[in-house]
């Protein structure tokens, strides 16, 4: 029975844009139809032909997987083909293969059974914990069972093979190989219920310069397929049946901000310095050397925050010490005179990795992680930080610990970095003896006894991400609490504070990483809360280079002043557009 039409007026619905445009077009509704997994007991004799079944279906995915990512090659380049290296980690992780043949030697049941529930196993295990990394690669490994099983049945056409041109594909959950096989020429954008800024759909979305809206919840029940709908990426707006007087307005809206953008590109050779001359650094965040052009195209003063952890996530095998080295040295040598700031691994043995002997723990989150793992395994540490080391030749390489909640970890962290010294001395390898050493400030026991660990490093960098759900207890992508994640909380804006006051007490500077300084809204609150260089996505550097800009450094004490005596997150974010309202009106068209 056909559902009953909706009533012709106009619907808005708000989601969170995470890839930019204004576009309209009519709904190409992407239903989920659930795969149908056959459950059949095979005999003994039979057990090889399954394997040999299931061997070939992930040779197949595999194949599949390269071929979209050669693809996605010559379209974005080999930085954003990447992506779906975790795709290939998962067909490569050992220990999921074992438990396929594992679970079909015990049950004897067809492969795709087994497929089917060793994957929803996996997938369970990962959405069930706080981590918001693990909570994201959920998509990846239901993405890769759901083409082995396809795979395994014959079954090779993808849902989006009738994709009308300029369609808005309207669905509950859009897979990351879905979304990489999009090109803009043809998909007009997408609306979907579930996902998050940062999922690998979103991410792939801004790469491929494809308008999306994530977060809708509910988008497939409002619409019907055929439906005229206008979206607006950048402010996660859905206007289902758009009026004339809607289109006008955003038609408007577009055109200002194409204006905008071409007018702050042109401050790429500016100095990110407020009014009356307080100058930032404004860095900028990386994970591959791939992203060396970005950096240098949007006028980013070196690296904040390389995630050096990408070099070993995006690979089958283990990076080499000298591999890694020509890794961060090529970043360097690029960017040089200016800083490049290399955070040692943020991973966990909870990560979904090929390496079967790091196990899953029930709280990942608070787990053996970060700067807990690299002191656990000081051998591996040790090889990194000697990358790290011999890369630094070039003299502009710093070096940073992550998730540090003590002294004792900075200590003994710094006590291996000497051993690495020492190591390098005796092959006769050069290296800067004078290399800088820093900590993350992730963990509000960092912040409260930041004076203690000053004594032991050069700088600071306020990884607020972590900081913010730490602080507040959230889970920032679980959508039944994300309302609480708050970046201008008092209770962390004083967490900042008092990093600041004791980076400045002990003569170190601190620096920002977090999502939080790429809003340009919150730009001049961080500056008057004291922070010395902010580190953000390339692409972000020109809006916020425009805010410190259009600010005096006195503007920006006083609101940080002003936010610190607020009671709710909502009174100091009403401050921040106050002050955006009266210095830079155009910014507000962005967001």
């Amino acid at each position: 029975m056909p559902r009953r039409r909706q009533s012709e007026s106009e619907l808005t619905l708000q989601g969170i844009g995470v890839s930019p445009g204004v576009v309209t077009g009519k709904v190409f509704l992407l239903t989920s139809s659930a795969l149908r997994v056959p459950r059949r007991p095979v005999k003994v004799h039979q057990l090889d032909h399954e394997l040999s079944r299931f061997e070939d279906a992930i040779t197949e995915t595999r194949r599949q997987i390269k071929q979209i990512q050669k693809d996605m090659e010559q379209h974005t380049g080999p930085e954003d083909a990447s992506i779906l290296d975790a795709h290939l980690l998962v067909l490569d992780d050992r220990s999921f293969v074992e438990q396929v043949m594992r679970e079909l030697r015990e049950k004897k049941l067809n492969v795709e059974a087994i497929v089917a529930d060793v994957s929803e196993k996996y997938a369970s295990m990962l959405d069930s914990v706080s981590d918001e990394y693990l909570r994201e690669r959920v998509a990846d490994v239901k993405d890769v069972s759901r083409r082995i099983l396809r795979n395994l049945q014959g079954d090779h056409e993808s849902r989006l093979d009738r994709l009308p041109k300029g369609a808005i594909i309207v669905t509950r959950d859009l897979a990351p190989s879905e979304t990489a096989s999009l090109r803009k020429e043809l998909a007009g954008g997408f609306a979907i219920d579930m996902g998050s800024p940062t999922c690998h759909t979103a991410v792939l979305a801004r790469a491929l310069e494809i308008p999306g809206i994530v977060g809708l919840r509910d988008v497939t029940r409002q619409v019907q397929d055929g439906d005229d709908v206008l979206m607006d990426g950048n402010r996660g707006v859905l206007v289902i049946r758009p009026g004339a007087s809607t289109l006008r307005k955003y038609g408007k809206v577009a055109e200002l901000r194409r204006n905008i953008e071409r007018e702050l590109k042109g401050l790429r050779a500016q100095p990110a310095e407020t009014k009356d001359g307080r100058r930032i650094t404004l860095a900028a965040n990386i994970e591959t050397p791939d992203e060396l052009d970005a950096v240098l195209q949007y006028g980013a003063e070196g690296v904040g925050l390389f995630r050096s952890e990408y070099l070993y996530l995006s690979r089958e095998d283990t990076i080499s010490e000298l591999d890694e080295a020509a890794a961060y040295q090529r970043v360097a040598e690029g960017l040089a005179p200016h800083s490049v700031i290399i955070r040692t691994l943020d991973i966990g043995g909870d990560k979904f990795r090929v390496e079967s002997h790091m196990p899953l723990e029930s709280n990942p989150f608070l787990g053996c992680r970060s700067i807990r793992l690299s002191l656990m395994h000081p051998e591996d540490f040790k090889r990194q930080l000697r990358a790290i080391l011999r890369a630094s030749v070039t003299k502009n390489i710093k070096i940073m610990y992550p998730m540090i909640s003590s002294a004792a970890e900075v200590i003994r962290a710094n006590e291996l970095l000497a051993e690495a010294k020492r190591e390098l001395d005796a092959a006769k390898v050069p290296y800067d003896p004078g290399i800088k050493v820093g900590v993350m400030i992730e963990i509000p026991a960092a912040a409260l006894m930041a004076d203690v660990l000053a004594r032991h490093v050069s700088f600071f960098s306020i990884g607020t991400n972590d900081l913010i759900q730490y602080t507040l207890a959230v889970d920032r992508v679980n959508e039944r609490v994300a309302y609480l994640y708050e970046p201008t909380h008092p209770a962390v804006l004083n967490l900042i504070r008092t990093t600041v006051e004791a980076a400045q007490r002990n003569r170190i500077w601190v620096g920002l990483c977090g999502e939080m300084g790429a809003d340009p809204l919150l730009a001049p609150l961080l500056i008057g809360l004291g922070v010395d260089e902010l580190s953000v996505a390339p692409s972000a550097v020109p809006p916020v280079k425009d805010a410190i800009r259009s600010v005096t450094f006195q503007q920006a004490r006083q609101l940080a002043d002003e936010s610190l005596r607020c009671e709710t997150a909502v009174e100091v974010l009403e401050l921040c557009r106050k002050l955006t309202r009266e210095a830079a009106p155009e910014l507000l068209e962005l967001m």
